[in-house]
């Protein structure tokens, strides 16, 4: 790859990469002398989203292929402490819960971008990751835990959309992976047009000559360096990541690593006696959108494993069923939360670290308040018996939601891209994770995050033809 120049080149595989990736490559499908890479500074782990694996249940792909294939960073985030990184293809992709829920319409109106043209890109990422309501169809646990929320006037509880190609293989096309990671939009990308693929390459250093990006300096896994040039680069190495390659990079910007924004995190468990549903039992799997009223969200998931399980694996259910309630707040995004470099701690490759600066404020911690009461009123319209002791806050960085530290603005005091996602006063560098987003909401980032990648692409192909 250092002996070529690349029209675009990718930092990152993870759900913005990719979804940047499978529409460059669609869009130049038939323009053969353009040339795109992808970087990946993790190895590959496994070709799919790991519910895909046929010996994994939602509970052993939490408990097992999370706890052994990530990277727990909080350890030295102290502000951060439940910070966990995936260095892998396809990066946390691959053991996220899928949930694709589209952030509330009251903070869209807000952002930089016309509501219009955000729906478009919205309902083109829908269509690529496969965003279905149907998970939990023809359920009798659905249907009527439901009508008990509504019956008690929770009307935002719904049918949970979830990243998940529910088409059957026949007639030779093969849906074998049906829980989305990137991998599928590589995938997809590699039938459309070829692209070069590196793992084992930590990108170090973005270069930049007269205000336009030049290329990026990368380290192999035997710790040799190269040069790899680019007329444009896309950052997609995550939220904590990014920040700290273009700050490595002496990139200039007020803004790039502020406003570290993540989720205020419960998970509340519960049960509930079986007698009262019929043989139809099937699954669990609402969410509770956020409101102007309400910051928050709440998944509810449920019997026991089998939110998600294995056609293998016998459905043993026991008298009384195990209910979850995974729920996220909204975190007022400050300047003062932050990714910075610390100097004094360097990584093997001799590169400084990232620290993190965070706290939450008073309103914050009222929107936890406000999510602890969701939990037990929606509980106790479902007629669920919540075991106390799990109501508890999560530490910052659990969620793996963080969100926001290059969010994209038009003014540069306060946001580290432009509307398009390029890096303010650097042409060619551009940013497509979830670092980018001008605010989190309740909602999960990762289709935001992937429409964000989509709709940059195209900016990048216009800009180019």
């Amino acid at each position: 790859m250092s002996g070529t120049e690349y029209d675009v080149l990718i930092v990152g595989s993870g759900p913005g990469g990719g979804a940047a990736l499978q529409r460059l490559c669609q869009l130049w499908k038939k323009q053969g002398a353009k040339k795109i890479g992808i970087l990946e500074k993790g190895d590959k782990l496994f070709h799919s989203h790991g519910q895909n694996i046929p010996t994994q249940n939602v509970n052993t792909s939490r408990d097992q292929l999370i706890a052994y294939n990530s990277t727990t960073i909080g350890d030295r985030l102290p502000q951060f402490s439940g910070a966990r990184m995936i260095y892998a293809l396809g990066g946390r992709s691959l053991l996220w819960n899928c949930a694709t829920p589209r952030p509330i319409d009251e903070e869209l109106r807000k952002w930089p971008i016309h509501p219009r043209e955000l729906d478009v890109y919205y309902r083109t990422a829908e269509r690529l990751l496969h965003v279905t309501t149907d998970w939990a169809k023809g359920s009798s646990l659905q249907e009527q835990m439901l009508r008990r929320l509504h019956g008690a006037g929770i009307l935002e509880a719904q049918d949970m959309p979830l990243a998940l190609d529910l088409a059957p293989s026949r007639q030779g096309e093969v849906h074998s992976n049906a829980w989305y990671s990137s991998i599928n939009a590589m995938a997809a990308a590699l039938f459309d047009r070829p692209y070069d693929l590196a793992v084992d390459a930590y990108v170090y250093r973005v270069r930049t000559q007269g205000g336009k990006v030049s290329g990026v300096d990368v380290y192999d896994a035997d710790k040799k360096s190269h040069r790899i040039r680019a007329k444009n680069v896309v950052v997609s190495a995550s939220t904590l990541e990014t920040p700290r390659l273009l700050l490595n990079s002496n990139i200039k910007g007020d803004a790039i690593g502020r406003y570290l924004t993540g989720h205020v995190s419960m998970i509340g468990i519960g049960t509930v006696s079986r007698r009262q549903f019929s043989d139809r039992l099937g699954n669990l799997s609402i969410l509770k959108f956020e409101t102007e009223d309400d910051p928050y969200q709440i998944q509810i998931l449920g019997p026991d494993q089998y939110w998600s399980y294995q056609q293998f694996e016998d459905k043993a259910l026991k008298d009384q069923l195990m209910i979850v309630y995974a729920t996220f707040g909204r975190v007022e995004p400050r300047r003062e939360n932050r990714v910075y470099i610390d100097q004094s701690q360097k990584d093997e490759y001799g590169v400084p670290m990232q620290q993190v600066q965070y706290s939450l404020s008073n309103k914050d911690r009222q929107t936890a308040e406000q999510v602890e009461q969701g939990i037990r009123k929606s509980a106790a319209a479902m007629g669920v018996t919540l075991d106390e002791s799990s109501l508890v806050l999560r530490p910052p960085g659990a969620d793996m939601h963080e969100a926001s530290t290059c969010r994209m603005g038009n003014d540069p005091a306060t946001s580290a891209t432009n509307p398009h996602g390029q890096i303010h006063g650097v042409q060619g560098l551009y940013v497509a994770d979830n670092s980018v987003l001008p605010t989190l909401t309740a909602a999960g980032p990762t289709l935001t995050g992937s429409a964000l990648a989509i709709r940059l692409a195209d900016h990048i192909v216009r800009q180019s033809s």
